[in-house]
């Protein structure tokens, strides 16, 4: 039995300022997914974001990126819920990890914040930590925690390096492969690969 994945929101914060970031890296999936459909996303007020759709019938997959900035993601995610009659089951949502390595994803069905704001937002508009995300690894500043947290926002609001570009292109290209994957099979067995999938970085000299 396949999963009854219905929406996929990526998190990010918008405008041109944070394109790129690390943070932005569920934004830029949904982005990447676009151009290889060949669709647009438009501003959509009622859902606070930029929504799209691809596929038809039962393949139909609702594609939104808030614009209410990541500490209010939630709210977009709600009103998008709401607007289409789903419930948060039927929810993918593709989000930024600190805790991973970049390189790594990790799909889980439901579970805390972990520290991100926009899962925190999440959860308290929807009422439940029970919905699937997809946690794609964006490294840590640093190993030494005071050092992680000084450097934390100047991390994830910035830029990939050139030398992780390659590794966020196949990243990028996985966490696609897993959507679709999510679409056919059932959320265990395509969690199987996602969660298998690993992409090291170059040793650099």
């Amino acid at each position: 039995m396949s999963t009854d994945l219905k929406l996929v929101v990526g998190l990010g914060n918008p405008g041109a300022k944070y394109a790129g970031t690390r943070h932005n890296v569920g934004f830029m999936a949904l982005e990447l997914l676009g151009e290889r459909s060949g669709f647009s996303f438009r501003q959509q007020a009622k859902l606070h974001g930029l929504a799209a759709d691809t596929g038809i019938g039962e393949q139909r997959l609702r594609l939104l990126m808030p614009q209410t900035y990541m500490n209010d993601s939630g709210r977009a995610i709600r009103a998008a819920l709401d607007w289409f009659g789903l419930e948060p089951h039927q929810l993918l949502v593709l989000v930024d990890d600190m805790d991973l390595p970049l390189g790594r994803l990790r799909l889980r069905a439901q579970g805390s914040a972990g520290g991100h704001n926009g899962l925190r937002s999440t959860i308290q508009h929807l009422g439940t930590q029970a919905f699937p995300r997809l946690r794609i690894g964006i490294g840590a500043p640093a190993e030494n925690p005071a050092e992680r947290r000084a450097r934390t926002v100047s991390h994830v609001l910035g830029p990939f390096s050139k030398v992780e570009q390659p590794c966020v292109g196949a990243v990028l290209d996985a966490v696609l492969d897993g959507i679709q994957r999510l679409q056919r099979q059932s959320f265990e067995r395509a969690g199987t690969w996602i969660n298998g999938f690993r992409y090291d970085l170059e040793p650099v000299d």
